[in-house]
């Protein structure tokens, strides 16, 4: 299930620009002047070519514009909306004509710090600019695109907090009867890669007009990407979409920015030097004379290719041998050290990494190692005649910068023209507050790395318990209950890198695995504080933690599991160990069982000692690259043993960019060096992906026909029986057998997919 908390910021949920603008000023319009976008190279250094003189990046080390610094547009004269606008009556009441920004979303508008577009548009409505907002549109025609006319300054394109794919498809790839972010939760209502679909419908309305895609969908298709529901390679989005720009992963910094260039008369196409973009040019630009370019193979070097033979090529003659040998000396010298914020580093081309999984693992493995803010180079990669760049990642915010977007004059409530109906996703998280931003789990199958960073962005104290208050006193139906005090993880509020410069060098994959690393900081503390201070607000009852908890981490903190147990739980509380066995659990990057079973001891120590009957609710994962069939049976007997009935179970589904899709993909282990490819069991038939499910659910009769057959296949047919050692049963209930997983109906598709 998606979280909500990774929704709140333009690269989360979340043409050239004309000298002359039309602005609205107290219902009148006036003219206001403004003053203010096939193949891997070889050799690895390229010639420059057109170079074109840019601002220099941001130095990660040199501490950025702070977002609350910005001098702010002139139309911040017409003050805070009750709501953004959704219609031009909306707009009239306000006293617009146009809006600066027009903010197009495939979720419904709803006026919290956890929906991406709200975040975003009260972000720039705070740096005085106009923001509209087209919720789900319908894109069969160009109409609901012009409904707030054209923006003066650019339309921002999202799906919405979720990937539109993964909203509307389930990991069996059918479609979902639901969608927990349009109101009554109806299904349908839009567009699969709603992002290419809208910034298009956007082109079509008002070809002049800016386009700014983001959010998590554009974010996670930056680059060329296996799209598991096409089982294809697919281009950047960029191509597709034909926008001018996109915003990838924390975006506040280079949204702010681009914003205020561009009202400042500045070209979209002449913007290239924000940290967190992508944007097309011709092959080969640079942004300088003096950028170096590297290849890809320099910074990890991949093995044999697949070569696909030609059916039209004639076979070369044999070579006559030479009657002298000759011996090769290879002279070896040190190659000078490279300014990283000058270097680009060139992947291989969209049509090779298409064609070569070793190539495609190769330039994932690659990506990844070039995403910490602190040392990561500019990427770029060909497709077709045009390259894709990529600017490095953003620089993470600091707390002040996190209590300014989370303190904005948020409504929290849906839009009032949804009237009474009930949307899934507010209902979830309205009671909920996100303290954090960010994962340095790293755990393969997961994209919250590749989109919100490793870097954990935390609030004060001081901004979280206001959050509290504003929900007792604002929200409707609060009954003194705080559902959640999280994020993408419930405990790593405050942690970080004991060293900045270490920080700053550092290329792991992950912080945790295979361990905690000795140089972060894990100290629960902070955390523990908080939970006491948010306990004793006024009106507040009882604060429930329903992020997931990072157990090796709590591990460390007896006080913390303590703490937990005995004053945040409501009787169950969530963990994801996702598997019991090493294999798995290696290509997941996740823990040992171990850790799980230590976590558990204390948790049920402390929960005895409050007099408290509570429960874990492990959820694994079936399916997962690195898993065989024995992995699964493990599992199910562990599941046994230790008394666990799943219900709702989830299978692994491939989502863009993660490193376990590259595994999926092409068979090939990227968190290891390419040189000599390690290949990766993968389960990708729909009845053999079907049994591993089954596995988890071995107590379910619909799942013994197959799992019977398994058993025996395996060899296992002593686990077949009626007694208390067996996993299944020899007999079958009538009228059961005949729907085993991933073959239900409606409502059993509804509850695998939701988790």
């Amino acid at each position: 299930m998606p979280s909500a908390s990774s929704a709140g910021h333009f690269g989360a949920r979340s043409p050239a620009s004309c000298p002359k603008t039309v602005v609205a000023r107290s219902g009148h319009a006036t003219e206001r002047q403004q003053t203010g976008p096939p193949g891997h190279a070889n050799p690895s250094r390229l010639p420059v070519s057109q170079p074109a003189t840019m601002r220099p990046m941001s130095d990660p080390s040199a501490a950025p514009k702070p977002l609350m610094r910005y001098r702010p547009y002139w139309a911040k004269r017409f003050g805070i909306a009750p709501f953004l606008p959704m219609s031009r009556q909306e707009m009239e009441a306000l006293g617009w004509d146009f809006c600066d920004v027009i903010l197009v979303t495939g979720d419904a508008y709803i006026d919290h710090p956890s929906f991406g577009m709200a975040l975003v548009g009260r972000l720039l409505e705070a740096q005085g600019f106009r923001v509209g907002i087209i919720a789900q549109p319908d894109w069969h025609s160009v109409e609901a695109f012009k409904q707030l006319g054209k923006p003066n300054l650019y339309f921002g394109v999202t799906a919405g907090n979720m990937d539109s794919m993964v909203n509307r498809y389930t990991a069996d790839r059918k479609i979902r009867s639901d969608d927990a972010y349009t109101p009554n939760g109806e299904p349908n209502r839009r567009p699969d890669r709603a992002v290419v679909v809208y910034a298009q419908r956007c082109r079509e309305a008002y070809p002049e007009a800016n386009i700014v895609i983001g959010g998590i969908e554009a974010s996670l298709r930056r680059i060329a990407h296996y799209d598991y529901w096409s089982d294809k390679v697919r281009r950047s989005v960029l191509p597709d979409s034909k926008a001018d720009i996109l915003l990838y992963g924390n975006a506040e910094r280079a949204l702010v920015e681009l914003t205020h260039r561009l009202a400042q008369g500045e070209k979209i196409e002449d913007i290239t030097d924000l940290r967190g973009t992508a944007f097309m040019r011709p092959r080969n630009w640079l942004p300088d004379a003096d950028w170096v370019v590297v290849d890809s193979t320099e910074v990890d070097t991949p093995g044999a290719l697949i070569r696909h033979p030609d059916p039209y090529g004639m076979a070369p003659a044999p070579s006559t041998p030479s009657p002298q040998t000759t011996q090769i000396v290879h002279l070896h010298t040190r190659r000078p050290r490279l300014d990283r914020s000058k270097t680009v580093v060139r992947l291989p081309a969209y049509e090779q990494v298409a064609a070569d999984p070793v190539l495609y693992a190769h330039a994932s493995r690659t990506l990844h190692l070039e995403s910490n803010p602190g040392n990561a180079r500019a990427l770029v990669q060909a497709h077709g005649t045009r390259d894709v760049w990529l600017n490095p990642p953003p620089i993470p915010l600091t707390t002040a910068e996190m209590d300014y977007v989370y303190g904005l004059p948020y409504a929290r409530n849906p839009h009032p023209s949804y009237g009474g109906a009930r949307i899934p996703a507010w209902e979830m998280i309205r009671f909920s507050v996100n303290i954090m931003r960010g994962c340095f789990g790293g755990c393969t199958f997961c994209s919250i790395t590749e989109h919100e960073g490793r870097i954990i962005q935390s609030r004060s104290e001081e901004s979280i318990l206001h959050e509290i208050e504003a929900i007792r006193d604002k929200t409707p139906g609060f009954t003194g209950i705080i559902s959640d005090l999280g994020g993408p993880t419930a405990n790593m509020y405050r942690m970080a890198c004991k060293s900045p410069k270490i920080e700053a060098a550092c290329r792991r994959l992950s912080c945790v695995f295979p361990g905690v690393c000795e140089n972060l900081n894990t100290d629960h503390a902070p955390l523990i504080a908080l939970y006491r201070k948010a306990r004793t607000v006024p009106g507040v009852k009882k604060v429930l933690i329903g992020s997931g908890i990072r157990y090796d981490l709590a591990v460390r903190s007896p006080a913390y599991i303590k703490e937990l147990a005995q004053h945040h739980v409501g009787g169950y509380l969530k963990i994801a160990p996702e598997h019991t066995e090493e294999g798995p659990l290696t290509h997941m990057m996740k823990p040992g069982i171990g850790s799980y079973e230590k976590f558990k001891q204390l948790f049920d120590q402390f929960s005895k000692e409050a007099g408290k009957e509570q429960y874990l609710i492990p959820y694994f994962i079936a399916a997962h690259p690195g898993t065989t069939d024995e992995d699964m049976l493990k599992l199910a007997l562990w599941l046994k043993k230790k008394g666990f009935r799943l219900d709702q179970v989830q299978t692994f589904l491939p989502t863009p960019m993660a490193l376990a899709t590259t595994m999926y993909h092409t068979g090939l282990n990227p968190l290891r060096g390419l040189k000599h490819p390690q290949p990766v069991d993968t389960v990708r038939q729909g009845r053999l992906r079907r049994l591993h499910k089954a596995f988890l659910r071995y107590h379910d009769p619909e799942n013994w026909p197959l799992l019977r057959e398994a058993l025996k296949r395996m060899g296992r047919a002593d686990l077949i029986g009626n007694g208390k050692k067996h996993l299944v049963p020899a007999w079958q209930p009538a009228g059961t057998g005949t729907k085993p997983e991933g073959l239900r109906g409606a409502r059993r598709a509804r509850a695998a997919g939701r988790h």
